[in-house]
């Protein structure tokens, strides 16, 4: 995981998204060495983390547009990734409800669009069937679009899975990694500057997310590409209380895929999100308005839903570019950027690769390798390429039987640290010493969903803190929630007693 200033590499990937990972897994299959840098405390921490989890069938994005091409493309590649990865992901298929009579002719047209973008598997169904099959939606449906090959996954586990495969196969991943610019031979990249040193390359690939922009910017490309943050705000409700299993989207306005009701992997309910452009890349707050416009549009599908069985809520910064369309001729500005570009060598730029960017990545990690070869990149394909991810115990899955030879091979797996989501010492400490390791509080919830039951943390908190600190070989005081300057203790009680006494 470690690398020292001023190493050379042939390829640096700048991001450690989900984009990012299936970026550096793509790349890991041919001889080099290989870095991808992420300027966080762990992968997948931007909008990989704040989604709904839907791997999308390809209706929505316009037609010729670099979206819908690339979220068709890569659906049907979720089941064989799933599969080497050894990460979660089921196909329920989704639906778009129509309410009310007024609403079918928009939800027929998305038929039509996804008829023209190659989506299989879809089909209008009338209201009696809908609600056969939502038993809780509105009364007032009037029909649906069923799309069979919807699915769901689990974003965090993706990233991760994808990342580590790629480490599997000889690249580093390296964490609290900022890139702040870029080194030049001539019109050539040849590296990138860093808070931890410099980093030189044949190749860089900009997968900064968010902060493509910027990054793309440092490169002298497209200073009119402007990335403004879509904020998208959710609930997560108790599953003991709400039961939804399918994925419900309403009819989509110009601000999105509109706020959708969905079940998710882990049986909990997702509503949301909204789509409030803001100007602050760092803006996750909560707000009272998204909390009543994220209920009002959750009702409108699901009436029953009742905001007291809430749980968590969180929000996610989707990174809206104003990329022209990639097929000249059609007037949409908010495509993706994915392009090798003629002023700069060595260079692959990204930007605006929002929703369905988590559907998307692996045909845009297929596509990234194909630009850099018509750019003149040899590959040579790795002999020993490993293609699997080896997946880890997860004891809340297990018959009594497994745990029983789970426990009986190491008494970790039979301490149960969280108990709403049934993770054990041994799953916690496995992910700390795992191949993208999980050094942070935060780091461990996404890969093993602790802390994410009804007491949200309530239990768990002190005592992943102290394997953390135990298996780190650190202080408790250094401990973090999501990195640097979320520390979770700053003295002890008896430090604080004895200045009361003073």
């Amino acid at each position: 995981m470690e690398a020292s200033v001023q190493e050379k590499y042939d390829y640096i990937v700048i991001g450690g998204g989900v984009v990012g990972a299936m970026i550096a897994r793509w790349l890991s299959r041919y001889e080099g060495r290989l870095l991808l840098i992420e300027k966080e405390a762990d992968i997948g921490m931007g909008c990989s983390s704040a989604n709904t989890a839907i791997v999308h069938a390809g209706y929505d994005p316009l037609p010729g547009s670099l979206k819908a091409l690339m979220n068709v493309r890569a659906n049907p590649m979720w089941d064989q990734l799933a599969g080497e990865l050894n990460f979660p992901f089921e196909r329920r298929g989704d639906y778009v409800v129509a309410i009310g009579e007024e609403e079918l002719p928009l939800v027929e047209k998305l038929l039509q669009q996804g008829i023209q973008n190659g989506v299989p598997g879809m089909m209008m169904i009338d209201a009696g069937e809908m609600r056969s099959r939502e038993r809780d939606i509105n009364p007032d449906v009037s029909g649906a679009l069923w799309a069979t090959t919807g699915g769901i996954c689990d974003p965090f586990q993706v990233t991760v899975a994808a990342a580590e495969n790629a480490v599997i196969n000889g690249a580093t991943v390296l964490l609290n990694t900022k890139f702040e610019d870029f080194i030049w031979e001539g019109n050539r990249v040849i590296g990138v500057k860093t808070n931890r040193g410099d980093f030189y390359a044949r190749w860089v690939i900009n997968s900064a997310g968010i902060y493509s922009d910027a990054v793309m910017h440092k490169a002298g490309v497209r200073p009119e590409f402007i990335i403004k943050p879509r904020k998208g705000e959710y609930f997560i409700f108790d599953r003991a209380e709400v039961q939804i299993h399918n994925v419900l989207f309403p009819v989509p306005s110009s601000r999105g895929k509109g706020i959708l009701v969905t079940g998710t992997l882990h049986e909990n309910t997702i509503v949301g999100p909204n789509g409030n452009v803001i100007d602050d890349k760092e803006d996750t707050s909560m707000t009272k308005e998204g909390m009543d416009e994220l209920l009002d549009g959750a009702k409108k599908l699901i009436p029953s839903l009742n905001l007291r069985h809430s749980i968590a809520n969180f929000v996610g910064l989707r990174p809206m570019g104003n990329g022209p369309c990639y097929t000249p001729g059609i007037n949409y500005n908010n495509d993706y950027v994915i392009e090798v570009p003629s002023s700069v060598q060595g260079f692959v730029n990204l930007g605006g690769i929002e929703s369905p960017g988590l559907t998307s990545a692996p045909a845009i990690a297929e596509m990234v390798v194909d630009l850099m070869k018509d750019a003149g990149e040899e590959f040579v394909a790795k002999k020993d390429w490993d293609p699997i991810r080896p997946g880890r115990p997860r004891y809340a899955h297990m018959t009594h039987q497994e745990r029983k030879l789970l426990c009986d091979m190491d008494p970790r797996y039979a301490r149960v640290i969280c108990r709403c989501e049934n993770v054990t010492e041994g799953e916690i400490v496995a992910e700390i010493h795992a191949p993208v390791p999980a050094h942070t509080y935060d780091a461990i919830k996404r890969r093993t969903w602790l802390g994410t039951g009804r007491c949200q943390a309530g239990f768990d908190m002190t005592r992943v803190v102290a394997i953390l600190a135990r298996e780190l070989g650190v202080s408790p005081f250094e401990i973090t929630k999501r990195g640097q300057g979320s520390e979770y203790l700053y003295r002890t009680t008896k430090d604080v007693e004895v200045a009361n006494v003073n």
